[in-house]
């Protein structure tokens, strides 16, 4: 399993929102990409997954550039490689089953997918997946009536139905609270380990990516600007990262439950840009 970036660029207009980036990614692993809103990161997951095309450059996997993928090769590729949302993307008055078994969408015949034509065995492992993610008692109740944390999980099980090798999660505790946000990375975590995936997320607290990822990717006005270990991931590189100067407090950028306080205004200033 290799995934390799060649020179890729975005551009709108004039404006470059991912520029001359280049990362090979190798095997299972938890990899975090981190930056101010506006760096290039989500641009950056959407062409990975062909929701939108670069305007230079090669994105390989195993030897194949799947920016040249078209119609049902294009849908395989989304299928192997797929997406978590920050705002979870489910069908709200839609139960969670129902929202888990569209995983599967990509996969069917387009009568089987309008008609709703589950098989006993596809509604099982649907369960099966919420019930390793702790919420299969809430099989049957409309996603639009779980809790934040709970929506985000049922959209981290219609991704494992797609069985892919690579879960690529756009801010996919932004939302979401401090206990909610752990919540949601442990069961990242215990999956990439578990499964033996590659999960690239898109994250915007150092301590989230220290505590989960293997590696860490800083991006800052559309470049790589940091490429190491979580260790590696200083204050200093930090404020390199946002582009932030010496007043910058990384404790405001905690998701941690004890670390609530009143940095929190300056934090999404400085995050947000």
């Amino acid at each position: 399993m290799k995934l390799e970036l060649r020179n890729v660029s975005k551009f709108f207009g004039q404006k470059a929102a991912v520029e001359t980036v280049s990362l090979t990614l190798e095997g299972p692993g938890f990899v975090g990409v981190i930056g101010r809103s506006g760096a290039g990161k989500s641009t950056l997951l959407r062409m990975i997954n062909r929701l939108g095309d670069a305007t230079t450059g090669n994105v390989m996997f195993d030897g194949t550039d799947v920016l040249s993928l078209k119609g049902r090769e294009k849908r395989q590729w989304q299928t192997n490689c797929a997406m978590v949302f920050q705002q979870f993307n489910l069908v709200a008055r839609m139960d969670v089953v129902s929202n888990v078994l569209h995983g599967l969408l990509g996969q069917r015949s387009t009568l089987s997918s309008l008609l709703n034509l589950w098989s006993a065995a596809d509604i099982r492992r649907a369960l099966e997946i919420l019930e390793r993610l702790g919420i299969a008692e809430q099989a049957t109740k409309r996603a639009e009536a779980l809790s934040g944390g709970q929506q985000q999980r049922v959209a981290i099980a219609r991704a494992l139905m797609q069985d892919p090798q690579i879960i690529l999660a756009d801010e996919p505790i932004a939302s979401l609270d401090p206990m909610n946000a752990q919540v949601v990375m442990d069961a990242l975590k215990r999956i990439q380990v578990e499964d033996g995936r590659m999960v690239v997320a898109n994250l915007h607290t150092l301590d989230t990516a220290r505590r989960y990822c293997d590696r860490v990717i800083g991006m800052r006005d559309g470049r790589v600007v940091f490429d190491g270990r979580p260790d590696q991931l200083t204050t200093g590189v930090a404020r390199d990262i946002y582009g932030a100067d010496a007043s910058f407090s990384e404790s405001a950028t905690s998701t941690a439950i004890e670390a609530l306080g009143d940095d929190r205004e300056y934090a999404a200033a400085m995050l947000d840009g």
